[in-house]
């Protein structure tokens, strides 16, 4: 049944009142663009030097699922891991400039804070464009001492949140924050602590979490399952996909479908939630992230499952309207609701 106007009001106007803590990969995005009309010719090498005129940083992966709560109006609190350097710096400031508390992230001086170097072909007369990305993050496991460290704090943090959002996001195995010592220490803290809400979302390792609401899309859904890597998985085999993970975590499941909504799969059952049409130009990036952070704060609020995935489809169509990767305000999704409903 879909929520009328009085119930999503009820739930957004309690997203302040949530407190969540997210843990996992915690990435600076930092943009670079670059003029095509000043290039230049190095003098020592030949090549062309392209000169950047601007340059913008902001938190990526774990850290955009953060700003996205906080743009819904929740206090959010951030455990990762960041080197003692000055990319490591930056993202901090990002993080508190957002009014995020970053206090309890660790600092790993063996470990290069990840971060992500997006070119941008800036041009006055054209379309601008993305130039190749540059990674750059450590690829050694993550030393049991670090993992000890983020144990310890999350263990005490667990008591202040009413959720608990872990984003998995480094494909190296055990190179990331979510290693499988982390994993096993969620599994037990989600059983330990039945009334706060655990959700994961990760890009590789969806079928090795327990105790946790995981919410993949619909490709991670079935790659978990299946090993089958398709962009466009029918959604019968999602569903199938789905139900195992369901078995597997013991917990309910949430497939983000982007254009096609999202599958909620319970105890009851399987219910499809359409998604909410988006017509004209839309930016598709940070999508999942906005969906995933609302259904988080709409469950905190006393929503049912299948209504946080309502609220999830809104938060994702509001912010592909917009083009805002760092989340949108509770009246914006407010605002769709009516605008949808008054032509539907």
């Amino acid at each position: 049944m879909m929520m009328d106007e009085n119930r999503l009001q009820d739930i957004v106007l309690r997203w302040a009142q949530t407190r969540v803590l997210v843990v996992g990969d915690f990435v600076l995005d930092r943009r670079l663009q670059i003029d095509p009309a000043r290039i230049e010719r190095s003098e020592e090498t030949g090549l062309p030097a392209h000169q950047v005129v601007a340059v913008t940083i902001d938190p990526g992966a774990a850290g955009r699922v953060a700003a996205v709560l906080r743009a819904l109006g929740s206090a959010v609190i951030t455990l990762g891991v960041i080197g003692d350097d000055g990319d490591g710096y930056e993202l901090r400031r990002s993080l508190r400039a957002l009014g995020i508390d970053e206090r309890a992230m660790v600092v790993a001086a063996d470990r290069h804070t990840a971060t992500s170097i997006h070119p941008v072909n800036q041009s006055a007369t054209a379309l601008s464009y993305d130039l190749e990305r540059l990674d750059i993050r450590s690829r050694s496991p993550l030393a049991p001492s670090t993992t000890a460290a983020l144990i310890e704090r999350l263990r005490s943090l667990v008591m202040q949140v009413h959720a608990v959002i872990v984003v998995d996001r480094i494909p190296d195995d055990e190179c990331g924050v979510v290693t499988l010592r982390l994993r096993l220490e969620i599994a037990d803290l989600a059983a330990r602590y039945p009334d706060v809400w655990f959700l994961a979302h990760s890009r590789w390792r969806t079928g090795l979490f327990r105790n946790v609401i995981v919410v993949p899309n619909a490709r991670e859904c079935v790659r978990a399952v299946y090993a089958s890597d398709s962009d466009h998985p029918p959604l019968a085999l999602v569903g199938q996909a789905a139900g195992q993970l369901h078995r597997r975590t013991g917990k309910p499941v949430i497939v983000t479908l982007g254009l096609r909504g999202m599958l909620v799969i319970h105890n009851d059952g399987m219910t499809h939630i359409p998604a909410i049409p988006v017509t004209g130009p839309i930016n598709a990036v940070g999508a999942n992230d906005s969906a995933l952070a609302a259904v988080a704060v709409a469950l905190c609020a006393g929503a049912t499952l299948d209504e946080a995935a309502q609220a999830g489809n809104l938060a994702a169509a509001a912010a592909m309207r917009s083009g805002a990767t760092d989340g949108v305000a509770p009246d914006q999704i407010v605002a769709l609701w009516r605008a949808h409903h008054k032509y539907s």
